[in-house]
């Protein structure tokens, strides 16, 4: 049984694999959050996987204990966590400098949390590091955009474990703190105070200077060079004569630290000096010669001499913000380096000052021995605190060290610091010459002796550093007789010793020469203390100097009665003595005292003596005011004891002295106001409680401040009354202990009177209050209000509470209304220190305070005035009730409890208010208001709000109080949370969340009075309740509580801290929801919405719990009156899409609103539920739309995809719920969309469904989506046919365009009659008529697409559509772009519908064919005449619904001499939602329907178009007999000169005999076989009229190949002689067998189904090919069918043009002999008529046309001299070449006359094939053919190796060579009668299919260039044997173009641009036999692989001799289930096969 785990946390010790069903697999050291255990498992989570929730073995998981776990340990953990994932998405997005900026901390952290885990450090060491730590954590957490996180000190707070208040001030602390952060740890955290001493730690790290073999000394001090005097005393650092590192005196004897520095010391001067003395002889050389002597040093005295000073600047170190902590670089150890300077001795001791000044010309640098030594290297350190803290922060570094005091105090006195030092500096002094030359070696001896002569010992250092001395010897100047020494001692003697001490100094000259002492020659003395118990003056002295040269005459008796100066008191004047002294000489000394004990003035003397000098009194006080600070701290205790002895007498009574007395108080205790002696506010206190003894001071002291109180108005000098009222803390203080003192000596006598009295002086004060405030009185007053505070504080033991607290109203009270705002100021400020002081942590006290509180704070929040100082105020009581909460938290006490509900009436209110008012604007204070504000709501708990709802309503008689205040409440909530609590920081998440929790507690109690007190009939508030639901909503849907949004870790923090609110929330609402019973009628449909909103939150629990209040809703609306749930329906629908837009809702939500929905429905079973299921189905289908669109609403690769779900929601909102505004709305949408991808036609046809909305009729006011202009509708409607005209202009859909000029031309003449806009439209109009027939326009290719599988979205899921292609765009470009929409799925290789496991696979599957439009132009129907080409081409191409694809398919047996006996065609047909052109560019296939043609009906379809086409041609030529007559030459040739015998014998031989008509394949077919042999024999009919109007046009250059013409079709109607009969004698030999076809391309016509067919309607269209008189059918282009009745008939521009089609490799070439009816016409017998041939008709001519272009390819030059330009043009086609003779095989001709190759140039090699085509690969065309064997008969001699090495340079997108070729429909086939009339009454339908090329092949066409097709030379060259070498090839090749695709067989496709060009072909390198086998292996559904190579303009048409025939026949009838383009092969007569072949086209695409 699963058990619920207590937050446990632990670490898996070894790796699991998670191999068990919920297993959750783990790596060594993965932490794991357990959720649950049982036995011997754990259920938990791991941080590393995010939301994976799995089971894991215990025995794999160590517990950790988290309560021992450090948390800024387990703080790191987290956010290295949280940090990788970021470090990582930087690396991704290549942002460098953050990357490696984030790492570099990341690993800083992680070290240090190393160090941490560690625990090796000490308790400071390990709160620094936490401190460094967290800093960077807040830096990186900054500068990443994460939450700020709230800490007190390096630890994180808990935000249920303080006040909100409290919670608010840490994160504005915190925020300061983070931002004064930085990546390297060092924290800029600002301290509530200022540092005011500080300590600098100095260690001398080298020493580069060699002093010639003495020893050295070096002081260093700090100097401050602004005033040019040291400011510390000396360091003593010794240096041995072998080097520094050689000389270690004692451990850390070269570190000090310099104390007590001030900030005003730490500036741009302060420098370091080092003063280097050497220890030796006088004169150096003296000692170099000794030890080179002696080699030792000797033993002679050694003196100490100047040698060099050096100065560093300490500028970067003092450059010091001493309100910060820490600072860089003055808080890291730094090393510095220094030079050495020298000067002559006499300046010495000015060189610091020199070189600080930088009087270079007095000094130069001390060279150093070794180069790479830099002089004094020394390392530095700032320390801030005091030493005490200092010492414990920095214990190493005082380890050892040396102090080095200032010669001075520090700016912050403590009272337990203790010092006597004098500092002594001999300056200088001046001495006679004495007879001598040259001047002295003056060396000063320094003793101390007390007045008895002895010395005094331990009082005397020359420098810290050294030990005491009894004696100091000073450096010597080289004969100087005025020396300057400049150097300073520290004395240091006892107390008791002080008075009677005095300080010699002996002068002795040093010779040079002498080896024993110096002698005496004088000495000067100073006393230390004078007469009156005063020591030293400080400053400079000049002291007299006694000859002496006998040392024992210094006895102290003998000259302590000299004066030691001038002016010396203590002296005896009449004294000689033995002892002379000179005038001239002098000694100057300089003393500083530093002593917390002695005192140099003499009125503190007399002040603390003044009981012996009572005279004195009144100059000693006077005195005293004047005296320095330091002096009087120093002696507080005594001053203080004089002072009170002073001011009143034994009986209480003043004295003379009592006013002089309180002022010299008053300024003592101002005094210790300030900062630097604040440290002695305790001495203070002290001596108050346990040393004052004064228990009579009250009285005088009451009255001296009453009297200030009285007098200050007339006072001179406003500063003693400052002082007086700024002091009162320290006189009440006295006043009260002095009165305890006397109730305690007397037993609490006078106490009234003490009372009284104490009213009294407050009385007065207030009284000082109330005067009118000017600028003299208002500090003082201010001085007052700021001891306010304090001094009630001071009374509390003294008046019971109600006395103190009419003491603080009454004085508050005094000021006035209109005080000065300084005033007020300090009346806040006294308020906030009464709700901050100790009056308010007891109960009686407090509520006094609370109430005098909460009244000022009412009258300043209701005037909006000093909101900041209220709201402070505010936080102060907030968070102290807060703690006593916590603290009474088991019984709070019913004080506690009043004075919350004192606050809640006091201050809720006008707080909400003030709140309400200023969030307007932008205030400041806002957010610590807002914080007071959920501060007070934490405290108030239901009583508390129950009370003050019963404050607001008394009885429940009046709610307009309550309901004003739960209005504005609401309002103010809802502002907060609508804006995200705006009023705090973004990162301020935990303020957030923890302002979220207060809230939903406050709300669960404002819920109570709403249904309590308004929900009754009478009582009920809807705009209330509308608020509440309002901000619930609000409260629900903030983006804080979004909890998805979040990383894993702080999700699941959150949860813990605080759970899913919003769940919480939720059933609040839905509590409400269920108490408003009738009332909810009142909120719907307005409830709605918000409603919606909620169930959107993505939180199942919410949206389960939430979903069902639509039904109630709904079932609502149903019983009311209403009838109905419209309201709720249009109100869901109108939310639903505003709000999906914004991004909320998922198919998760979709799936719940149906399920949740429908089961209510059905489990309640309600009267309404048929149309409640119907509604939720609704609904739910405009939710999967409206996610689908949300899908696809970025980026431009979705634009497409925004297309069709933006017209699946405008068809959504107009059929199924009829949103007019919704329904425009998306509209607009999807007519911005066209616009931005150039789909102008299709954004005017989106206009028109607006458009069609308007009415002409009517004038009233029109709004547009997104228009707020109105307009009459008749002018909107104007205005948008105007803009649909331009769009379909754009687009060339001129067509669409001219109706609504029409309809606006009639607006305008009959309605409006503006005859200039009509005009305007009619030539509009115009212009569209003109641009029909002149503008070149693309035609378009429509492709099949199939989305399947699950992966897709659902709009597209396991659907086919029908695309409408872009402009030239090819199916190559139409899949690149389909794969950029869709770049997750894969292509189809097969056109094979899918089966089961595709469409149900998660992945996204898409199939892609090309597929032809059957156009049915309505217009076209009512044609009298032919239609014009330009004008017919529009409708076969556009309004398309229906498109088709046909597959070849076998029944009953395959005959392999003649396939075509079972050859069927299966043709599909799909029919699309709307025609295309639309408001799309495609359109979903809506139905799918599948035919059968059978063999005899596809050859008729065949025949019939191929005979149409030159029908065409003919009445084309007949009407412009000018026309190039180049294309009209080559159709003929190609349809007449070929050897398609072959294929009309196979015609034959399926169909024409007994045995098929018999046979069940035959039966009903009788009709049909006759059908095609009259189309054949009619063919025959044609082409003699074609030959005839031929002859008359050809110009003489043509006349040769029009006789050879003449010749051919002579012998062709030789060949039908045998047409009569139905039976045919088969020969089994194969030499008579007939030649195979050569598979074609066929120009597609339009043919009506035969009434008598069974498959009329699907008659496709053939290639075909002649042989002899026997027919046979061969699969190819399928033709469309056409309605006969219907038909129209057009004059087709591409009738002109020639086709090139392109081969398929053939099966191998038959040996069989010729036809026994064959004939050989010698050249150009006459024509021979047989009987079968019907009678010949003549074409009529009068049917007009746009007079067409030349083709391209063909145009005609004058230039006939050249035959082979035309030849290139062919490039590698074979075209009037000649195989080479290894290509042979079996010796047979194929042909069907023997024409021998004469032709010169026949069996050279292709010379324009380029390299890589050279040979023949697999899968390519292997023809062989016997050379000299083809000529003439349409076969090509083109090679294998010259098919496989086709180049490309006339291969383009677009149909290139061919003439805007597109569909052309027949209104009936043409029967042309002998008299030249037209008969309109055929009797043989037809049909006809576009084909297109296509620019897919089996390479990559789009790597090669695609120029234009060529423009081939104007006319056509004679070979030089007489034979038409170019244009006689090229016909020949043309007559056999084979079919390109992979199909084998493509649609008949015209070209878009050209009108008489040579399309461009392909070639297909790949036998037929291969075909079949991949055809076989795709079950028929005609997929294979693109493989097309074109030759230059025109295609080769190779025997089919690789293949046996029905695998030829397979191959090329493959079918076009993949949407390629398709063609077949049959064989109807010649004439036929002429047309057919003029009409091919080149092959677009193939499948995928």
């Amino acid at each position: 049984m699963w058990i619920p785990s207590n937050n446990k946390y632990g670490v898996a010790i070894h790796n699991w694999h998670g191999d068990v069903r919920f297993g959750l697999s783990l790596d060594v050291g993965d932490s794991v959050d357990i959720v649950e255990e049982c036995t011997h498992w754990y259920r938990g989570s791991c941080p590393r996987k995010s939301r994976a929730v799995g089971l894991f073995p215990k025995t794999y998981i160590h517990i950790k204990d988290l309560s021992k776990i450090d948390p800024v340990v387990a703080e790191c953990t987290q956010v290295l966590r949280e940090w990788s994932e970021i470090w990582k998405r930087l690396y991704v997005d290549r942002e460098a400098y953050k990357f490696q900026t984030l790492r570099k901390v990341m690993f800083s952290i992680l070290e240090s949390r190393r160090e941490l885990l560690s625990a090796t450090m000490t308790q400071d060491q390990t709160l620094e590091l936490q401190m460094m730590v967290v800093s960077k954590i807040d830096w990186g957490n900054r500068k990443l955009g994460l939450d700020l996180v709230p800490r007190e000190g390096p630890l994180a707070v808990d935000p249920h474990g303080i006040g909100i208040v409290k919670l608010y001030n840490v994160h504005v602390s915190s925020a300061d703190n983070a931002k004064a952060s930085s990546s390297r740890g060092t924290l800029r955290r600002k301290t509530p105070r200022k540092i005011l001493t500080h300590h600098l730690y100095f260690c001398m790290r080298d020493f580069g200077h060699r002093i010639g073999g003495d020893d050295a000394e070096v002081y260093f001090f700090l100097y401050d060079g602004s005033r040019m005097r040291p400011l510390s005393e000396r360091f003593l650092v010794k240096i041995s004569r072998d080097g520094f590192s050689n000389y270690i005196e004692k451990l850390h004897s070269n570190c000090a630290v310099f104390t007590d520095l001030g900030a005003a010391d730490l500036n741009e001067d302060l420098h370091l000096v080092a003063v280097v003395m050497r220890v030796g002889k006088i004169i150096q050389s003296d000692s170099i010669k000794k030890i080179e002597k002696s080699g030792s040093h000797g033993t002679g005295p050694t003196y100490r001499r100047p040698f060099g000073v050096g100065v560093l600047s300490l500028a970067d170190i003092a450059h010091f913000d001493s309100s910060l902590e820490q600072a860089s670089p003055a808080s890291e150890e730094r090393e510095y380096n220094f030079k050495l300077y020298q000067s002559e001795e006499k300046d010495f001791h000015l060189l610091p000052e020199l070189m600080i000044k930088k009087s270079s010309g007095k000094y130069s640098p001390i060279q150093t021995g070794n180069q790479s030594t830099q002089g004094i290297v020394v390392s530095l350190k700032l320390l801030h605190g005091g030493l005490g803290q200092a010492r414990q922060e920095q214990p190493l570094l005082f380890q050892g060290s040396t102090i080095t005091r200032k010669m001075g105090f520090p700016d912050v006195i403590m009272p337990g610091d203790v010092r006597n030092d004098l500092f002594l500096s001999l300056e200088r002094g001046e001495f006679e010459r004495g007879g001598k030359n040259t001047g002295k070696n003056i060396l000063v001896t320094v003793v101390v002796l007390d007045v008895a002569g002895n010395v005094l010992t331990d009082c005397l250092w020359g420098a810290s550093g050294m030990d005491a001395q009894p004696q100091y010897r000073s450096m010597i100047l080289y004969h100087q007789n005025a020396p300057s020494w400049n150097e300073m001692l520290r004395l240091s003697v006892p107390i008791d010793k002080f008075a009677t001490a005095h300080v010699r100094f002996e002068f002795r000259h040093c010779s040079t020469r002498d080896k024993t002492e110096p002698k005496l020659f004088a000495f000067s003395f100073a006393r230390l203390m004078e007469t009156g118990g005063a020591t030293l003056g400080d400053g400079q002295h000049e002291l007299y100097v006694y000859k002496c040269e006998d040392p024992a005459k210094l006895q102290a008796s003998n000259y302590l009665r000299l004066q030691c100066r001038p002016r010396d008191a203590q002296a005896k004047m009449d004294c000689g003595g033995c002892f002379s002294r000179s005038s001239k000489e002098v000694f100057v000394l300089r003393s500083l005292l530093c002593s917390t004990k002695l005192t140099q003035n003499a009125d503190l003397l007399s002040l603390l003596q003044w009981r012996a000098h009572p005279d004195t009194i009144q100059d000693s006080l006077t005195g005293v005011l004047r005296l320095n600070d330091e002096e009087l701290v120093k002696f507080l205790q005594d001053v203080l004891d004089a002072l009170f002895a002073m001011f009143s007498n034994e009986e209480g009574n003043s004295t003379q002295h009592s006013g002089l007395v309180f002022h010299v108080l008053v300024s003592i205790f101002s005094l210790l106001q300030s900062n630097k002696f604040q440290h002695f506010r305790p001495v203070m206190n002290e001596y108050i409680e346990n040393h004052f003894a004064a228990a009579l001071v009250y009285k005088g002291l009451i009255t001296s401040v009453e009297h200030m109180a009285v007098f200050m108005t007339k006072a001179e000098h406003p500063d003693p009354f400052q002082k007086c009222f700024g002091s009162l803390e320290y006189i009440f203080k006295l006043l009260i202990q002095s009165r305890r003192l006397f109730a305690r000596a007397t037993g609490g006598q006078y106490e009234d009177s003490f009372r009284r009295d104490l009213h009294s002086l407050f009385t007065a004060l207030n009284g000082m209050l109330a005067v009118p405030s000017y600028d003299v009185i208002i500090p003082t007053q201010e001085a007052l209000l700021n001891s306010t505070g304090v001094v009630l504080e001071q009374l509390k033991d003294t008046l019971p509470a109600p006395e103190l607290g009419m003491l603080a109203r009454n004085m508050l009270d005094a000021i006035p209304r209109g005080a000065p705002i300084r005033l007020i100021q300090a009346k806040l400020h006294a308020v906030k220190d009464l709700v901050s002081g100790e009056l308010f942590h007891e109960d009686d006290s407090r509520t006094v305070v609370l109430s005098v509180a909460c009244k000022h704070l009412r009258m300043h929040l209701s005037r909006r005035d000093e909101l900041r100082l209220c709201a402070e105020i505010l936080s102060e009581i907030l968070s102290q009730l807060f703690d006593l909460q916590r603290e009474q938290r088991e019984k709070v006490t019913n004080t506690l409890q009043h004075d919350l509900d004192s606050l809640c009436k006091n201050i809720l209110g006008i707080l909400i208010r003030t709140i309400s008012i200023i969030m307007e604007g932008s205030n400041a204070v806002l957010p610590q208001l807002v914080s007071c504000l959920l501060g007070l709501l934490q405290l108030l708990d239901e009583t508390h709000y129950k009370r003050y709802w019963d404050e607001l309503s008394p009885n429940h008689k009046d709610p307009r109080d309550l309901k004003e205040f739960l209005s504005k409440s609401l309002l103010v909530y809802e502002e907060l949370l609508t804006q995200d609590w705006h009023v705090f920081p973004n990162d301020w998440l935990v303020m957030k969340l923890a302002a979220n929790d207060v809230l939903r507690m406050s709300l669960e109690e404002f819920a109570k009075p709403l249904v309590y007190r308004f929900l009754g009939a009478q009582a009920f508030d809807s705009q209330l309740w509308w608020s509440y639901f309002s901000l619930a909503v609000s409260f629900l849907t903030q983006p804080s509580l979004q909890l998805e949004q979040y990383r894993e870790p702080k999700r699941l923090k959150i949860l813990h801290s605080h759970g899913d609110m919003r769940v919480l929330m939720g059933f609040q609402i839905l509590s409400m929801w269920s108490q408003l019973g009738e009332q909810k009628l009142h909120f719907i449909p307005s409830m709605v919405g918000p409603f919606l909103e909620v169930t959107l939150v993505p939180e199942p629990a919410l949206r389960k719990a939430t979903l069902s209040v639509f039904y109630d809703m709904m079932q609502c609306e149903q019983q009311a009156a209403r009838g109905s749930f419209r309201l709720v329906e249009s109100e869901l629908i109108d939310k639903l899409d505003l709000l999906i837009s914004e991004n909320k809702g998922d198919d998760e939500y979709r799936e719940l609103f149906s399920t949740i929905l429908l089961e209510k429905v059905q489990v309640e079973n309600p009267n309404w539920k048929d149309a409640g299921i119907a509604f939720i189905g609704s609904v739910t289908r405009l939710l999967e739309r409206l996610l689908d669109y949300r899908s696809v609403m970025q980026g431009e690769e979705n634009r497409d995809k925004r297309m069709t779900c933006t017209v699946n929601l405008l068809n959504f909102y107009k059929n199924e719920i009829n949103r007019k505004e919704m329904y425009l709305r998306y509209i607009y949408k999807l007519h911005n969309l066209h616009l931005q991808a150039e789909n102008y036609t299709e954004a005017g046809f989106t206009l028109k469904l607006y458009a069609s909305m308007l009415s002409w009729d009517r004038e009233t006011q029109s709004f547009a989506p997104f228009d707020n202009s109105g307009q009459p509708e008749w002018q909107r409607k104007e205005r948008l046919y105007h803009e649909i005209l331009k769009y379909f202009d754009k687009g060339k859909c001129w067509e669409k365009g001219i109706p609504l000029c029409k309809e606006l031309a009639q607006l305008y003449e009959t309605r409006r009659f503006d005859y200039n806009k009509l005009s305007e439209i009619l030539i509009q109009e115009a212009k569209f008529f003109q641009n029909i027939l002149t503008q070149l326009r693309p035609e378009p290719e429509y492709f099949r697409v199939g989305f399947y599988g699950m992966g897709l979205p659902l709009f597209v899921r396991n659907k086919q559509f029908v695309y409408r292609g872009l402009e030239y765009e090819r199916i190559g470009a139409f899949t690149q772009r389909l794969q950029t929409e869709f770049p997750s799925a894969q292509i189809l290789g097969n056109n094979s519908p899918p089966d089961g496991a595709i469409l149900n696979a998660p992945d996204q599957y898409i199939q892609i064919s090309n597929v032809r439009p059957m156009g049915d132009a309505q217009a076209l129907k009512t044609a009298m005449v032919p239609v014009p080409e330009k004008i017919a081409r529009f409708y076969e191409v556009n309004d398309v619904t229906r498109f088709i694809y046909d597959r070849p398919m076998y029944k009953g047996p395959i005959d392999k001499d003649n396939e075509f006996k079972s050859l069927w065609i299966e043709r599909t047909i799909l029919d699309i939602a709307s025609p295309l052109p639309g408001i799309l560019r495609w359109f979903e296939v809506k139905q799918k329907s599948v035919q059968e043609l059978t063999p005899v009906e596809y050859a008729c379809e065949i025949i019939s178009n191929a005979g149409k086409e030159l029908s065409e041609l003919i009445v084309q030529y007949r009407r412009d007999p000018k026309r190039n007559i180049n294309p009209f030459s080559m159709r003929l040739q190609g349809t007449i000169d070929a050897n398609v015998m072959g294929g009309i014998s196979k015609y034959q031989e399926a169909f024409f005999s007994d045995q098929f008509l018999k046979s069940p394949q035959g039966a009903g077919q009788q009709a049909n076989v006759q059908r095609l042999k009259a189309l054949i024999l009619e063919q025959i009919q044609i082409l003699e009229q074609a030959l005839e109007l031929h002859g008359q046009l050809a110009p003489s250059g043509v006349q040769p190949l029009h006789n050879r013409l003449l010749e051919r079709f002579s012998q062709l109607k030789q060949s039908l002689s045998g047409m009569g009969r139905l039976k045919r004698q088969h020969s089994d030999s194969i030499v008579n067998t007939p030649l195979p076809p050569l598979p074609t391309e066929q120009r597609t016509a339009q043919a009506a189904a035969s009434s008598s067919s069974s498959s009329q309607n699907a008659n496709p269209n053939a290639n075909y090919v002649y042989e002899l008189d026997e027919i046979y059918t061969r699969p190819g282009d399928t033709v469309r069918p056409v309605d006969p009745l219907n038909s129209y008939q057009t004059l087709s521009k591409e009738s002109l043009t020639i086709p090139l089609d392109e081969s398929v490799a053939a099966p191998p070439v038959p040996n069989r002999p010729r036809s026994q009816n064959f004939v050989v016409n010698g050249g150009g017998g006459a024509m021979m008529d047989s009987p079968e041939v019907p009678p010949k008709r003549q074409p009529a001519v009068n049917s007009p046309n746009a007079p067409p272009l030349p083709p391209r390819g063909i145009t005609p030059d004058k230039r006939a001299s050249n035959p082979m330009i035309f030849n290139d043009f062919g490039g590698g086609d074979g075209v009037g070449r000649r195989h080479s003779s290894q290509q042979q095989q079996h010796g047979q001709k194929y042909a069907v006359v023997d024409i021998s190759f004469d032709d010169p140039e026949a069996d050279q090699q292709p010379h324009s094939l380029p390299p890589n085509f050279q040979d023949g690969g697999g899968g390519h065309l292997n023809v062989c053919f016997v050379p000299n064997d083809f000529r003439d008969s349409g076969i090509s001699t083109t090679s294998s190796r010259e098919l496989n090495n086709m180049n490309l340079n006339n291969l383009s997108e677009d149909s290139s060579s061919i003439s805007a070729a597109s569909t052309v429909h027949h209104r009936e086939h043409c029967r042309i009668s002998s008299n030249g009339s037209l008969d309109m009454h055929a009797t043989v339908p037809s049909m006809n299919i576009t084909q297109r090329e296509s620019s897919t092949s089996s390479f990559d066409v789009e790597d090669m260039p695609v120029p234009p097709p060529p423009i081939p030379p104007k006319s056509l060259g004679v070979s030089s044997n007489g034979v038409l070498a170019s244009e006689e090839a090229l016909v020949l090749a043309l007559a056999h173009s084979s079919n390109p695709n992979t199909q084998a067989y493509t649609q008949l496709n015209h070209s878009q641009n050209q009108n008489h060009s040579i399309n461009n072909h392909h070639y297909h390198h790949q036998t037929l036999g291969q075909q079949l086998q991949q055809n076989g292996d795709d079950e028929g559904d005609g997929y294979s692989s693109l493989q097309h190579q074109p030759i230059n303009g025109v295609a080769v048409a190779p025997a089919l001799a690789s293949a046996p025939l029905p695998s030829a026949v397979e191959a090329a009838v493959t079918s076009t289930g993949t949407g390629t383009n398709t063609s077949t092969i049959t064989a109807p007569p010649a004439s036929a096969l002429t047309s057919s072949l003029a009409s091919s086209h080149q092959h677009d695409g193939g499948t995928f």
